[in-house]
């Protein structure tokens, strides 16, 4: 959107859109809008900035969308959902954070969240493909006509440093699909 049509949907002044816009561009080095728009989101701090990409790479061209390593669900009350996951059905709790919880489903996780202002349960599920190269897939599947809903982005930083990275996209039905990729951190020589 140009910075006119930002402005008029937040409702504040034109000034108060284009500075932050200008700042954004110039602090990450991008040079104009447009680059700014497809960013990947990469900040130098990142351990995906860091990692060894190639090792994670097969054949530049080939992708294979990984096993699939996340199932959301909308559930109505997360305390009543996180107990009914791990107590009734005895999955193993993973960690809830605010109003999302996690569970480990044999090497899938299963991820809760609380449906918005006590609206319904949705009933789409998003389907997580793991890949290895999150950046690389994204180019490769937009290649091939797949319009993201945005470029990866860093959803998470667990205490262990481990960053969860995603991007989302739909299928046909406008159903949500999804990638995601665990980037460990850089290791420490001592």
């Amino acid at each position: 959107m140009s910075n006119r049509q930002i402005a008029a949907r937040r409702a504040v002044s034109l000034d108060a859109v284009r500075f932050p816009v200008a700042n954004a561009i110039a602090k990450l080095g991008l040079g104009s809008r447009a680059r700014l728009r497809d960013w990947a989101g990469v900040p130098a701090d990142s351990a995906l900035s860091t990692a060894d990409r190639s090792a994670a790479m097969t054949t530049r061209g080939d992708l294979q969308l990984g096993p699939i390593g996340q199932v959301s669900r909308q559930v109505s009350e997360i305390q009543v959902a996180v107990h009914w996951y791990g107590t009734v059905l005895g999955l193993p709790h993973l960690y809830t954070f605010g109003d999302l919880a996690f569970f480990d489903c044999g090497g899938v996780r299963l991820f809760l969240s609380a449906a918005a202002d006590d609206g319904p349960v949705g009933e789409a599920s998003v389907l997580y493909f793991q890949v290895p190269d999150i950046h690389h897939a994204y180019e490769q599947l937009r290649s091939r006509g797949v319009e993201f809903l945005g470029a990866p982005h860093l959803i998470h930083r667990h205490a262990s440093g481990v960053e969860e990275w995603m991007a989302f996209f739909n299928d046909p039905d406008q159903r949500p699909l999804a990638i995601m990729a665990q980037i460990q951190p850089p290791t420490q020589i001592e």
